[in-house]
């Protein structure tokens, strides 16, 4: 039994898709913040790319879901990334990132366009932009880290997260996970 498979049918789920980042370059985020950044850190685990944010689902839509992320991510090559800036927006500070190579907007509009056509979700009306959340925070700190120096870097796969809220803050896990160009 698939992991999606072993929660479909069983009330509401809370989701969203994102690009897994790689190994090395969690590595180098995590010794960055621990050096740079103070407060409520997002910890390795929670680190990504959101591509949707899906909020409280039924859970007998994550096949479709999972369905509509496998058939994006086929048709998309590695998306390409380097860091831009660091910026604080109201209760997250977050590094926004060059899509070098334009893939990773060509895989979210299309996922976009898939999860909208099964009524999953619903296109913000702000553009997407990529970046990774780091910290978040009740009073922006106002902090001005240098950008780590993560030099280019390409997710391999896109995953279904589950985020499950708790008194320590969201943990997230990878329901469903697919190859980025098939």
């Amino acid at each position: 039994m698939t992991p999606a498979a072993s929660v479909e049918g069983h009330g509401r789920l809370r989701l969203f898709c994102a690009l897994r980042l790689p190994e090395p370059t969690l590595d180098q985020l995590e010794r960055w913040q621990a050096e740079h950044l103070r407060g409520r850190i997002v910890p390795r685990a929670n680190l990504h790319v959101t591509l949707a944010f899906l909020g409280s689902r039924p859970a007998d839509e994550l096949g479709a879901i999972s369905k509509a992320l496998r058939a994006a991510a086929e048709r998309t090559g590695r998306p390409v990334f380097s860091v831009v800036r660091y910026r604080e927006t109201r209760s997250v500070a977050m590094l926004v990132l060059d899509d070098e190579n334009g893939r990773a907007t060509q895989l979210a509009s299309d996922l976009h366009e898939r999860l909208e056509a099964i009524g999953a979700y619903r296109r913000e009306a702000r553009p997407w932009l990529p970046h990774i959340t780091v910290l978040r925070f009740r009073t922006p700190p106002r902090l001005r880290p240098p950008v780590p120096d993560l030099g280019a870097f390409s997710p391999s796969d896109a995953a279904v997260y589950h985020s499950a809220l708790s008194p320590d803050g969201a943990q997230y896990s990878v329901l469903e996970s697919a190859p980025l160009g098939g």
